[in-house]
């Protein structure tokens, strides 16, 4: 249904908060909060190993949990970016590696009930050095893990991070006969 009436109530450079007033079926209303977002883009960066296929991970302090996760690299796209810009910007800028190859592994909503962000899932490959300055106030550091067993992380558990979650299933779909 759309509202009937809507305002942006706040304004920052990566999203916005809009109060929409929706008209419900028996003549009274409701009213939501709406963040208004770029989008954003979640990297799967895969190199060859040895013993079969491992992505870069990040451990980073994220200040709303208060804690430091195990997340694939990601990041907010500038509002006319294009798509794939942002993916290597955000490769460069939180792994210290360029991809010569991106390719789509699809979209997902993170919070459909809270905003209209959607993030699109690359997996990043070919990748060689290119850092770039990272954000002042993320405190990243870089590991390497088999793609094996992130899987097992996701399924039991251990890995939290619904991005990267649903990236590593994707990965490993889309890379099953190379395991």
């Amino acid at each position: 249904m759309p509202p009937s009436s809507s305002q942006i109530v706040w304004q920052g450079d990566s999203w916005h908060l809009r109060v929409d007033t929706l008209p419900l079926p028996d003549g009274t209303a409701v009213t939501r909060g709406v963040v208004v977002h770029p989008g954003s883009v979640v990297l799967v960066p895969v190199r060859p190993s040895p013993t079969g296929t491992e992505l870069l991970m990040l451990r980073q302090y994220r200040h709303t949990l208060g804690s430091t996760i195990l997340e694939l690299p990601a990041g907010t796209r500038h509002w006319d970016e294009p798509w794939l810009d942002c993916a290597q910007r955000e490769l460069r800028e939180e792994t210290g590696y360029r991809a010569d190859t991106f390719t789509s592994l699809g979209e997902v909503w993170p919070a459909p009930g809270l905003t209209d962000e959607v993030m699109h899932i690359y997996l990043a490959q070919n990748l060689t050095p290119d850092p770039l300055p990272g954000d002042v106030d993320e405190t990243i550091e870089v590991t390497s893990m088999p793609l094996a067993d992130l899987v097992q992380m996701a399924q039991d558990g251990r890995l939290q991070d619904a991005k990267s979650v649903v990236a590593v299933w994707r990965t490993a779909v889309y890379l099953q006969p190379r395991l």
